[in-house]
């Protein structure tokens, strides 16, 4: 990604947070999840095309194995094995499978659209309840 696109994430990402979580959901200040919330910023952002990952299961984080989330981002972002940029984004693993993303505003602060909180908010990678989860890093592809 381009500077001028990693301010263009993390300017839309900013414009999420207050939205409520609702599975499935991809409506700002109305409803979104994780995956939604990434999908919807990206192509807001001008990154990625419009994308729809839908329907998916609310729990399928835990009674599957299959990496469907890193299956569906595949072939819009690779994985990196350096620290984080501001409009990266974060996978972590909850339940069996890398199923929660966030986006990196500039590392430790993410935006992620967390259920437990029940809306569009902003993390630490060093507090709960992102702290000591396991996770991997993306970058979306030129």
């Amino acid at each position: 990604m381009t500077p001028e696109q990693r301010q263009a994430v993390v300017r839309e990402a900013r414009t999420w947070v207050a939205t409520p979580y609702h599975h499935g959901a991809d409506i700002k200040n109305h409803g979104v999840d994780c995956a939604m919330f990434l999908a919807r910023v990206y192509s807001a952002a001008g990154v990625v095309p419009f994308i729809d990952p839908r329907p998916y299961p609310v729990d399928w984080h835990l009674h599957h194995s299959e990496e469907r989330y890193l299956e569906t981002i595949a072939p819009y972002a690779q994985e990196i094995f350096t620290s984080p940029e501001p409009g990266d984004f974060l996978l972590f693993r909850y339940g069996r499978t890398f199923s929660h993303s966030a986006i990196v505003i500039r590392s430790p602060a993410v935006i992620h659209a967390h259920a437990q909180e029940r809306a569009v908010v902003w993390g630490d990678l060093t507090l709960f309840p992102l702290k000591d989860r396991l996770f991997r890093v993306f970058t979306v592809k030129a």
